[in-house]
Protein backbone atom coordinates (compact mmCIF):
# COMPACT_ATOMS: atom_id res chain seq x y z
CA UNK A 1 0.00 0.00 0.00
CA UNK A 2 2.80 2.36 0.94
CA UNK A 3 4.67 1.51 -2.26
CA UNK A 4 1.58 2.24 -4.35
CA UNK A 5 1.15 5.67 -2.73
CA UNK A 6 4.81 6.53 -3.31
CA UNK A 7 4.58 5.38 -6.93
CA UNK A 8 1.42 7.48 -7.41
CA UNK A 9 3.10 10.59 -5.95
CA UNK A 10 6.20 10.11 -8.12
CA UNK A 11 4.07 9.65 -11.24
CA UNK A 12 1.99 12.73 -10.32
CA UNK A 13 5.11 14.84 -9.83
CA UNK A 14 6.58 13.67 -13.14
CA UNK A 15 3.36 14.38 -15.03
CA UNK A 16 3.00 17.77 -13.34
CA UNK A 17 6.62 18.69 -14.12
CA UNK A 18 6.15 17.66 -17.74
CA UNK A 19 2.99 19.78 -18.00
CA UNK A 20 4.79 22.78 -16.55
CA UNK A 21 7.64 22.37 -19.01
CA UNK A 22 5.23 22.07 -21.94
CA UNK A 23 2.72 24.81 -21.13
CA UNK A 24 4.93 27.28 -19.23
CA UNK A 25 8.19 26.82 -21.10
CA UNK A 26 8.52 30.48 -22.17
CA UNK A 27 7.86 31.81 -18.67
CA UNK A 28 10.39 29.41 -17.19
CA UNK A 29 12.98 30.49 -19.75
CA UNK A 30 12.28 34.13 -18.96
CA UNK A 31 12.71 33.51 -15.25
CA UNK A 32 15.97 31.60 -15.83
CA UNK A 33 17.33 34.34 -18.09
CA UNK A 34 16.29 37.02 -15.60
CA UNK A 35 18.12 35.13 -12.85
CA UNK A 36 21.26 34.72 -14.97
CA UNK A 37 21.25 38.19 -16.62
CA UNK A 38 19.26 40.51 -14.36
CA UNK A 39 20.64 43.80 -15.76
CA UNK A 40 20.16 42.96 -19.40
CA UNK A 41 16.61 41.78 -18.77
CA UNK A 42 15.77 44.90 -16.79
CA UNK A 43 17.11 47.15 -19.53
CA UNK A 44 15.23 45.23 -22.17
CA UNK A 45 11.98 45.32 -20.25
CA UNK A 46 12.32 49.04 -19.52
CA UNK A 47 13.14 49.88 -23.13
CA UNK A 48 10.32 47.70 -24.43
CA UNK A 49 7.91 49.25 -21.94
CA UNK A 50 8.92 52.78 -22.97
CA UNK A 51 8.59 51.87 -26.63
CA UNK A 52 5.14 50.38 -26.10
CA UNK A 53 4.08 53.43 -24.09
CA UNK A 54 5.31 55.74 -26.84
CA UNK A 55 3.36 53.82 -29.47
CA UNK A 56 0.20 53.89 -27.34
CA UNK A 57 0.48 57.64 -26.68
CA UNK A 58 1.30 58.27 -30.34
CA UNK A 59 -1.75 56.28 -31.43
CA UNK A 60 -4.01 58.23 -29.08
CA UNK A 61 -2.62 61.58 -30.24
CA UNK A 62 -2.92 60.64 -33.91
CA UNK A 63 -6.67 60.05 -33.52
CA UNK A 64 -7.19 63.63 -32.32
CA UNK A 65 -5.67 65.16 -35.46
CA UNK A 66 -8.85 64.37 -37.40
CA UNK A 67 -10.74 66.88 -35.26
CA UNK A 68 -8.74 69.85 -36.55
CA UNK A 69 -9.72 71.11 -40.03
CA UNK A 70 -6.75 71.77 -42.29
CA UNK A 71 -5.99 72.30 -45.96
CA UNK A 72 -3.45 70.54 -48.10
CA UNK A 73 -1.31 73.68 -48.24
CA UNK A 74 -1.17 73.85 -44.44
CA UNK A 75 -0.19 70.18 -44.29
CA UNK A 76 2.63 70.72 -46.81
CA UNK A 77 3.95 73.71 -44.84
CA UNK A 78 3.82 71.73 -41.58
CA UNK A 79 5.62 68.80 -43.22
CA UNK A 80 8.32 71.15 -44.49
CA UNK A 81 8.79 72.56 -40.99
CA UNK A 82 8.98 69.08 -39.50
CA UNK A 83 11.64 68.11 -42.06
CA UNK A 84 13.64 71.23 -41.17
CA UNK A 85 13.44 70.17 -37.53
CA UNK A 86 14.83 66.73 -38.44
CA UNK A 87 11.53 64.86 -37.90
CA UNK A 88 10.82 62.64 -40.89
CA UNK A 89 8.64 59.83 -39.51
CA UNK A 90 5.43 58.97 -41.32
CA UNK A 91 3.14 59.78 -38.40
CA UNK A 92 4.88 63.05 -37.47
CA UNK A 93 2.27 65.27 -39.14
CA UNK A 94 -0.54 63.40 -37.37
CA UNK A 95 1.27 63.69 -34.06
CA UNK A 96 1.76 67.42 -34.62
CA UNK A 97 -1.88 68.19 -35.36
CA UNK A 98 -3.01 65.80 -32.62
CA UNK A 99 -0.84 67.72 -30.15
CA UNK A 100 -2.46 70.98 -31.29
CA UNK A 101 -5.81 69.48 -30.25
CA UNK A 102 -4.79 67.67 -27.07
CA UNK A 103 -2.59 70.39 -25.53
CA UNK A 104 -5.41 73.00 -25.23
CA UNK A 105 -7.71 70.36 -23.73
CA UNK A 106 -5.08 69.38 -21.16
CA UNK A 107 -4.31 72.99 -20.22
CA UNK A 108 -8.01 73.85 -19.88
CA UNK A 109 -8.51 70.77 -17.72
CA UNK A 110 -5.55 71.74 -15.53
CA UNK A 111 -6.91 75.27 -15.16
CA UNK A 112 -10.27 73.86 -14.11
CA UNK A 113 -8.84 71.26 -11.69
CA UNK A 114 -6.36 73.65 -10.07
CA UNK A 115 -9.00 76.33 -9.60
CA UNK A 116 -7.05 78.96 -11.52
CA UNK A 117 -10.18 79.92 -13.44
CA UNK A 118 -11.48 81.72 -10.34
CA UNK A 119 -9.23 84.70 -11.18
CA UNK A 120 -11.19 85.18 -14.42
CA UNK A 121 -12.84 82.20 -16.11
CA UNK A 122 -13.03 83.59 -19.64
CA UNK A 123 -9.49 85.00 -19.59
CA UNK A 124 -7.87 81.90 -18.04
CA UNK A 125 -9.65 79.43 -20.32
CA UNK A 126 -8.94 81.59 -23.39
CA UNK A 127 -5.24 81.84 -22.51
CA UNK A 128 -5.05 78.08 -21.80
CA UNK A 129 -6.78 77.17 -25.07
CA UNK A 130 -4.83 79.66 -27.18
CA UNK A 131 -1.50 78.88 -25.56
CA UNK A 132 -2.08 75.15 -25.90
CA UNK A 133 -2.97 75.53 -29.58
CA UNK A 134 0.16 77.58 -30.30
CA UNK A 135 2.52 75.60 -28.03
CA UNK A 136 3.36 72.90 -30.65
CA UNK A 137 4.18 75.65 -33.18
CA UNK A 138 6.48 77.38 -30.70
CA UNK A 139 8.13 74.07 -29.81
CA UNK A 140 8.65 73.21 -33.48
CA UNK A 141 10.03 76.66 -34.24
CA UNK A 142 12.45 76.36 -31.32
CA UNK A 143 13.60 72.95 -32.54
CA UNK A 144 14.13 74.27 -36.07
CA UNK A 145 16.14 77.22 -34.74
CA UNK A 146 18.36 74.98 -32.60
CA UNK A 147 18.97 72.60 -35.50
CA UNK A 148 19.85 75.47 -37.84
CA UNK A 149 22.29 76.87 -35.27
CA UNK A 150 23.86 73.43 -34.90
CA UNK A 151 24.23 73.11 -38.68
CA UNK A 152 25.69 76.59 -39.01
CA UNK A 153 28.15 75.98 -36.17
CA UNK A 154 29.40 72.62 -37.45
CA UNK A 155 29.64 73.47 -41.15
CA UNK A 156 33.33 74.59 -41.10
CA UNK A 157 34.42 71.26 -39.59
CA UNK A 158 32.38 69.39 -42.19
CA UNK A 159 33.96 71.42 -44.97
CA UNK A 160 37.46 70.68 -43.63
CA UNK A 161 36.76 66.95 -43.74
CA UNK A 162 35.29 67.29 -47.24
CA UNK A 163 38.47 69.09 -48.35
CA UNK A 164 40.62 66.31 -46.88
CA UNK A 165 38.58 63.63 -48.64
CA UNK A 166 38.57 65.48 -51.98
CA UNK A 167 42.30 66.19 -51.87
CA UNK A 168 42.91 62.54 -50.97
CA UNK A 169 41.48 61.52 -54.35
CA UNK A 170 37.79 60.90 -53.62
CA UNK A 171 35.05 62.38 -55.73
CA UNK A 172 32.62 64.83 -54.18
CA UNK A 173 29.91 62.17 -53.97
CA UNK A 174 32.22 59.71 -52.19
CA UNK A 175 33.57 62.48 -49.97
CA UNK A 176 30.02 63.44 -48.98
CA UNK A 177 29.13 59.86 -48.01
CA UNK A 178 32.42 59.43 -46.12
CA UNK A 179 31.96 62.71 -44.23
CA UNK A 180 28.42 61.78 -43.27
CA UNK A 181 29.71 58.47 -41.91
CA UNK A 182 32.65 59.92 -39.99
CA UNK A 183 30.79 62.84 -38.36
CA UNK A 184 27.74 60.87 -37.26
CA UNK A 185 28.56 61.40 -33.57
CA UNK A 186 30.20 64.83 -33.66
CA UNK A 187 27.73 66.57 -36.01
CA UNK A 188 24.53 64.47 -36.09
CA UNK A 189 22.37 67.07 -37.85
CA UNK A 190 24.80 67.73 -40.72
CA UNK A 191 25.67 64.05 -40.93
CA UNK A 192 22.00 63.23 -41.36
CA UNK A 193 21.55 65.83 -44.10
CA UNK A 194 24.69 64.79 -45.96
CA UNK A 195 23.58 61.17 -45.73
CA UNK A 196 20.34 62.12 -47.48
CA UNK A 197 22.34 63.92 -50.17
CA UNK A 198 24.44 60.79 -50.71
CA UNK A 199 21.33 58.59 -50.88
CA UNK A 200 19.71 60.89 -53.45
CA UNK A 201 22.82 60.78 -55.61
CA UNK A 202 22.95 56.98 -55.39
CA UNK A 203 19.30 56.89 -56.45
CA UNK A 204 20.21 58.70 -59.66
CA UNK A 205 19.41 62.31 -58.85
CA UNK A 206 21.73 64.94 -60.28
CA UNK A 207 24.37 66.31 -57.94
CA UNK A 208 23.18 69.91 -58.28
CA UNK A 209 19.58 68.93 -57.53
CA UNK A 210 20.60 66.90 -54.48
CA UNK A 211 22.56 69.82 -53.02
CA UNK A 212 19.74 72.26 -53.82
CA UNK A 213 17.35 70.00 -51.92
CA UNK A 214 19.78 70.18 -48.99
CA UNK A 215 19.53 73.98 -49.02
CA UNK A 216 15.73 73.80 -49.14
CA UNK A 217 15.52 71.28 -46.27
CA UNK A 218 17.83 73.17 -43.93
CA UNK A 219 16.89 76.78 -44.89
CA UNK A 220 20.28 78.06 -43.67
CA UNK A 221 21.96 80.94 -45.48
CA UNK A 222 25.48 79.47 -45.27
CA UNK A 223 24.23 76.19 -46.76
CA UNK A 224 22.62 78.12 -49.62
CA UNK A 225 25.90 79.93 -50.27
CA UNK A 226 27.78 76.64 -50.20
CA UNK A 227 25.35 75.04 -52.66
CA UNK A 228 25.65 78.02 -55.00
CA UNK A 229 29.44 77.81 -54.92
CA UNK A 230 29.41 74.05 -55.57
CA UNK A 231 26.99 74.40 -58.48
CA UNK A 232 29.09 77.18 -60.01
CA UNK A 233 32.30 75.19 -59.49
CA UNK A 234 30.73 72.22 -61.26
CA UNK A 235 29.47 74.36 -64.14
CA UNK A 236 32.75 76.24 -64.72
CA UNK A 237 35.06 73.32 -63.93
CA UNK A 238 36.95 74.95 -61.05
CA UNK A 239 38.59 73.01 -58.23
CA UNK A 240 36.12 71.68 -55.66
CA UNK A 241 38.81 71.44 -52.98
CA UNK A 242 39.83 75.09 -53.30
CA UNK A 243 36.18 76.16 -53.34
CA UNK A 244 35.43 74.27 -50.13
CA UNK A 245 38.60 75.56 -48.45
CA UNK A 246 37.81 79.19 -49.32
CA UNK A 247 34.23 78.80 -48.09
CA UNK A 248 35.43 77.22 -44.84
CA UNK A 249 37.86 80.10 -44.21
CA UNK A 250 35.10 82.58 -45.01
CA UNK A 251 32.77 80.94 -42.50
CA UNK A 252 35.39 81.05 -39.76
CA UNK A 253 36.13 84.72 -40.48
CA UNK A 254 32.42 85.46 -40.40
CA UNK A 255 32.09 83.64 -37.08
CA UNK A 256 34.89 85.75 -35.56
CA UNK A 257 33.22 88.91 -36.85
CA UNK A 258 29.90 87.88 -35.30
CA UNK A 259 31.61 87.26 -31.96
CA UNK A 260 33.31 90.67 -32.12
CA UNK A 261 29.97 92.28 -32.97
CA UNK A 262 28.32 90.63 -29.96
CA UNK A 263 31.20 91.77 -27.74
CA UNK A 264 30.78 95.35 -28.98
CA UNK A 265 27.05 95.25 -28.19
CA UNK A 266 27.70 93.90 -24.69
CA UNK A 267 28.32 97.32 -23.10
CA UNK A 268 25.02 98.68 -24.39
CA UNK A 269 23.11 95.60 -23.27
CA UNK A 270 24.63 95.82 -19.77
CA UNK A 271 23.46 99.42 -19.33
CA UNK A 272 19.88 98.58 -18.42
CA UNK A 273 20.70 95.82 -15.85
CA UNK A 274 23.25 98.17 -14.27
CA UNK A 275 20.78 101.03 -13.96
CA UNK A 276 17.82 98.95 -12.83
CA UNK A 277 19.41 96.33 -10.55
CA UNK A 278 23.08 96.93 -9.67
CA UNK A 279 23.15 100.69 -9.05
CA UNK A 280 20.17 100.71 -6.62
CA UNK A 281 21.73 97.89 -4.60
CA UNK A 282 25.09 99.68 -4.62
CA UNK A 283 23.52 102.94 -3.48
CA UNK A 284 21.68 101.13 -0.72
CA UNK A 285 24.88 99.51 0.57
CA UNK A 286 27.04 102.64 0.30
CA UNK A 287 24.59 105.34 1.32
CA UNK A 288 22.40 103.28 3.67
CA UNK A 289 24.60 103.64 6.79
CA UNK A 290 25.11 107.38 6.13
CA UNK A 291 21.36 107.90 5.81
CA UNK A 292 20.75 106.05 9.11
CA UNK A 293 23.41 108.15 10.89
CA UNK A 294 21.95 111.35 9.47
CA UNK A 295 18.46 110.29 10.54
CA UNK A 296 19.64 109.63 14.09
CA UNK A 297 21.46 113.00 14.12
CA UNK A 298 18.40 114.92 12.95
CA UNK A 299 16.23 113.03 15.45
CA UNK A 300 18.57 113.91 18.29
CA UNK A 301 18.92 117.53 17.15
CA UNK A 302 15.20 118.18 16.69
CA UNK A 303 14.36 116.11 19.72
CA UNK A 304 16.43 118.41 21.93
Amino acid sequence: MTFAIIAFLVAFLLIGSGGLLIFYRDKIQDRISSALYPRATAKKSISSTLEETRHVIGGVVEHFEKVLPKSQQEISVAQQRLVRAGIRSEGAIKMFYGAKVMTPCILVLLAWVSGAYHFGPMFVFAVAAGGGFLAPDFWLGRKISNRQKEIKKGLPDVLDLLVICVEAGLSLDQATARTAQELEKAQPALSDELGIVALEQRAGRARADAWKHLAERTDVDVIRNLVSMLVQAEQFGTSIGKTLRVHSDTLRTKRVQEIEEKAAKLSVKLLFPLVLFIFPSLFLVVLGPAVLVMADSFKTFFGQ
